[in-house]
């Protein structure tokens, strides 16, 4: 197999794209789109995103050290592009991609209410690293959308037909290839 040798870039794709809320200390809101976000450790709970210094929601983030992110869907596809290419200085998102604003429980920001998951986050190292800044954040309280849950009570996240980026491309991810550990799981056990 021929492979061509390239100089050194950020190919780890495909990544999460989520839709990333915080509010000034003026109170207004904005919304982020990142594709840069992940987890960082699971007990305690935390996650990170990486934003540039030059976005509108920067100062935000690091003057109040509060966010939310807010995964995306298919049918989000839209407003998560939309909100990642159009500044929040010169038009609020929430209208422009009629999308609803519900207040969170543990920080002082907006969550989407059309997002299946989100996840309140609260600063708690920043990490400045060239093009940009990572910030590294306690997951304060997650919210999970009830129509994700079947009848055993398991909440069923696949069904919300996540999105994710890959190098420019937005995807849906609808179709599951397997649960953990299905590779050596025995003959006849499911």
């Amino acid at each position: 197999m021929a492979k061509q040798k390239w100089k050194p870039g950020n190919m780890v794709y495909p990544l999460p794209a989520v839709m990333v809320t915080c509010r000034g200390k003026d109170g207004k809101d904005n919304i982020l789109t990142v594709a840069w976000t992940g987890t960082v450790c699971t007990n305690p709970p935390m996650a990170y995103i990486s934003v540039r210094p030059s976005r509108h929601s920067y100062p935000m983030i690091m003057e109040t050290g509060e966010f939310a992110i807010n995964l995306t869907t298919e049918e989000l596809s839209f407003a998560t592009d939309f909100c990642g290419v159009k500044s929040g200085k010169d038009v609020d998102k929430f209208e422009k991609c009629g999308l609803h604003k519900v207040e969170a429980d543990e920080i002082n920001v907006s969550l989407i209410e059309e997002s299946p998951v989100n996840i309140e986050c609260r600063v708690r190292e920043v990490h400045e690293y060239g093009s940009h800044t990572m910030f590294v954040a306690d997951v304060l309280c997650v919210h999970a959308d009830e129509k994700y849950m079947n009848e055993t009570g398991k909440f069923e996240l696949e069904k919300a037909g996540l999105l994710a980026y890959s190098h420019g491309t937005y995807y849906g991810l609808t179709k599951p290839q397997g649960t953990f550990g299905y590779s050596i799981k025995k003959e006849g056990k499911k």
